[in-house]
């Protein structure tokens, strides 16, 4: 492949932008049903919605669906550029194929193109990946993207960046973005997929923080290779490494300190293990030590869902290995003493703290990047004594009730958040009504001096009840300050 010059960039820029080849003219052009059956890696509706021959479905058929298309056409939708030449298309009598998949991304108010390896498994084609495959738009990519906190940072270090989605992401508020990977082949396509955005964009091979040793950043992202394998010459450099069990994300973790400037932020996606007789709150808090940090798991594989997950992420179901690879895996995580695998988030902020660890596997609020900041704002922010604070209600609790018709009081008691983690939290009469008589006018102390008086309860006794409660309300977010 011929590197992408500033020539080609501008050309490649100036076709997809006359096609309309953006989110929106895709979305527009596919309809909602062809779209959706395209996410799920079916290319037959969106066929039918991209037989005109004009440059847009062209694009979309070379690109999306990976469909042949006729030379001619491509040589009318990208005029003077030479595909071939550049490895981005490759002919065979008459008829060009791409090699490279190059599909637009949006958000906010920016337009971007990401270039990446072929999408596998479209139409249910299962070819085999290539050990340097470089991964593009994923839902682990996305979910990184949203979970990112939106501080801004004078520089930001993207480890494992593969085709450049969170460079991307981070350009819009980082001064320097410094991006790494071992994968020579996910930094030449991230290199392109910055130049094509224009983005400027410091690219570094190597592992972990070994590219930036004695530096420091605001903020550090990472979607790292965390699938816990076992070694062999059949990994995918994009998801696996020689790193035993969840070692990787382990130094990530204990190692991103020493890389951030005092208050700096790190947040990546992760796996771990479960190993027998330990809990896996306790592994991650040995990670994180001193430091301010919040581990979310979002599911829980046993070891046979999660082999099979990985291997059909690799499509090797159907082939003749199978059976050998499946059993060689479960009998390594076997021999590690694996009982289960937790696959979810950790952000660590660099202040002292605690870890806080938590199952969640509900549906939330997205982006949740926003609210993790502010989460951690008020965890560490919150004053000793909540006493004096003026506290209100959160615009999205609302209060749900349950009980038998016509009993005096209900059963249950339910505060609902509707964004963020979208949590509830069933609290008792006393806590309903302290949260119902939060509108800023008295304090927390004058409303639960207020609460023991009618209840003819010590007011002590009613504050040691009450403000572990309370504090766990205004971190959450039902309460504000």
């Amino acid at each position: 492949m011929n590197e992408l010059t500033g020539t080609d960039v501008d050309a490649l820029r100036e076709a997809f932008t006359q096609a309309g080849y953006t989110v929106e003219g895709v979305a527009a052009r596919l309809g909602p049903q062809a779209n959706g059956a395209l996410a799920r890696n079916e290319t037959t509706l969106a066929g039918r919605r991209t037989s005109s021959g004009d440059a847009l479905d062209t694009i979309i058929r070379l690109f999306l669906l990976q469909h042949d298309v006729p030379e001619s056409l491509v040589l009318q939708a990208f005029p003077g550029i030479d595909l071939v030449a550049l490895g981005i298309i490759a002919v065979d009598g008459g008829s060009a194929r791409a090699r490279l998949d190059i599909r637009p991304y949006s958000e906010d108010d920016r337009q971007w193109w990401v270039i990446a390896d072929l999408t596998p498994g479209l139409d249910g084609r299962r070819e085999p990946m290539r050990s340097d495959y470089a991964l593009g738009i994923s839902s682990a990519s996305l979910s990184l993207v949203n979970l990112t906190v939106p501080v801004k940072a004078e520089r930001a270090l993207d480890i494992g960046t593969g085709s450049g989605i969170q460079s991307l992401h981070l350009s819009n508020r980082v001064n320097q973005v410094v991006a790494t990977d071992v994968n020579p082949r996910a930094l030449r396509l991230a290199r392109w997929t910055a130049a094509l955005n224009r983005i400027e964009l410091d690219v570094r091979e190597g592992s972990l923080f070994e590219p930036v040793r004695g530096e420091r950043f605001d903020l550090i992202v990472s979607n790292p290779p965390y699938v816990i394998s076992p070694p062999g010459d059949d990994q995918l450099t994009y998801r696996e490494t020689g790193f035993a069990g969840d070692s990787l994300v382990e130094q990530l973790v204990r190692q991103a300190p020493d890389h951030l400037t005092d208050g700096g932020w790190c947040q990546l996606l992760a796996n771990w293990t479960y190993v027998r007789g330990e809990d896996w709150r306790d592994r991650i808090a040995a990670w994180t030590g001193d430091r301010s940090a919040w581990a979310v798991q979002r599911e829980q594989l046993d070891p046979s869902e999660y082999v099979e997950l990985w291997l059909r992420d690799a499509g090797v179901p159907g082939t003749p290995s199978y059976t050998s690879q499946y059993d060689a895996w479960m009998r390594w995580l076997d021999a590690q003493e694996v009982e289960a695998i937790g696959m979810g988030w950790i952000t660590l902020h660099n202040v002292t703290g605690t870890l806080v660890a938590e199952e969640w596997p509900y549906e939330i609020e997205q982006p949740i990047g926003p609210h993790v900041l502010h989460r951690f704002e008020r965890a560490e922010g919150m004053p000793a004594d909540l006493t004096g604070l003026h506290l209100v209600v959160a615009d999205d609790v609302i209060q749900e009730t349950t009980g038998r018709p016509g009993a005096e009081d209900p059963a249950t008691i339910v505060l609902r958040r509707q964004r963020g983690m979208r949590r509830a939290e069933q609290v008792d009469t006393v806590l309903a009504g302290f949260v119902g008589a939060c509108d800023g006018d008295l304090s927390a102390g004058q409303i639960l001096a207020a609460l023991a008086e009618l209840l003819d309860r010590p007011a002590v006794e009613v504050l040691q009840d009450y403000l572990p409660q309370i504090r766990r309300l205004v971190v959450e977010g039902f309460l504000d300050y």
